[in-house]
């Protein structure tokens, strides 16, 4: 199951798994077309499409149930959905400060969290839970700084349930892109900011989609086991940490 799969990088993690032959269970929000068509294009058989808004407890666990009924138990789940909202503390009102941080908490981290427990309730066999975190974790958002909180938490929430869920024989592992190409970051990587933002990295671009699919494939395979709490950087060494 991938949340957020109807578009950009969740829709190149559901292409990747199921070019593998597996069964995918496309999360939205709020663009069903977006996932009816995505679902059509899959290959393979018995793709599903299930919908909740992350930051409703009760939806994301209708949810789960839902997408592991569809499939038969959950094997992965791939914590994708996020949301990024402009909020300068020096420039938005209290309100829209409470706002800002209520929603990107409540469908960036607890989303997350919620889905994670749902999901392990059906992962009788084992299974693999890959987060979609942030370069903006560990270098900050200055102008989103709940963003930046949120994919901390999501961080450090991975890292506790990689020692929790061992004994289950469960893993959890970490992805944290930098700018990728996608829907949600397209207006930022138009001229010239753009060409700021891929200056950042000494490739000179920012990732595709499918670079960050490769990396949670990995993640979610046999071999991967023993990267159980890792975080992996994947930002074109635009941000290096130690």
């Amino acid at each position: 199951m991938i949340t957020g799969a109807s578009r950009g990088i969740g829709r190149a993690v559901a292409t990747a798994f199921a070019a593998e032959g597996d069964r995918v269970a496309i999360h939205h929000r709020a663009s069903p077309e977006l996932a009816e068509r995505l679902r059509a294009e899959l290959p393979g058989e018995g793709h599903a499409v299930v919908q909740a808004d992350l930051a409703d407890p009760d939806e994301v666990r209708r949810m789960v149930d839902s997408a592991a009924d569809a499939l038969g138990g959950i094997d992965v789940l791939v914590n994708n959905a996020g949301v990024f909202f402009s909020h300068p503390i020096t420039e938005v009102s209290y309100e829209e400060w409470q706002a800002a941080w209520h929603q990107t908490l409540g469908v960036n981290l607890l989303g997350a969290a919620n889905a994670t427990w749902c999901a392990v309730r059906h992962m009788a066999r084992g299974g693999r839970i890959i987060n979609v975190s942030s370069r903006g974790a560990f270098r900050g958002e200055p102008d989103s700084p709940a963003y930046g909180a949120s994919k901390a938490g999501m961080n450090a929430l991975g890292q506790s349930l990689a020692i929790a869920l061992a004994p289950r024989g469960i893993t959890v592992g970490t992805v944290a892109p930098g700018f990728v190409e996608t829907d949600m970051t397209n207006e930022h990587l138009k001229a010239p900011r753009g060409d700021a933002i891929r200056a950042q990295s000494p490739f000179g671009r920012v990732a595709v989609p499918e670079e960050i699919a490769a990396a949670v494939l990995y993640l979610a395979s046999p071999a991967a086991e023993w990267a159980s709490g890792t975080i992996i950087d994947l930002n074109g060494a635009s941000y290096l940490r130690s």
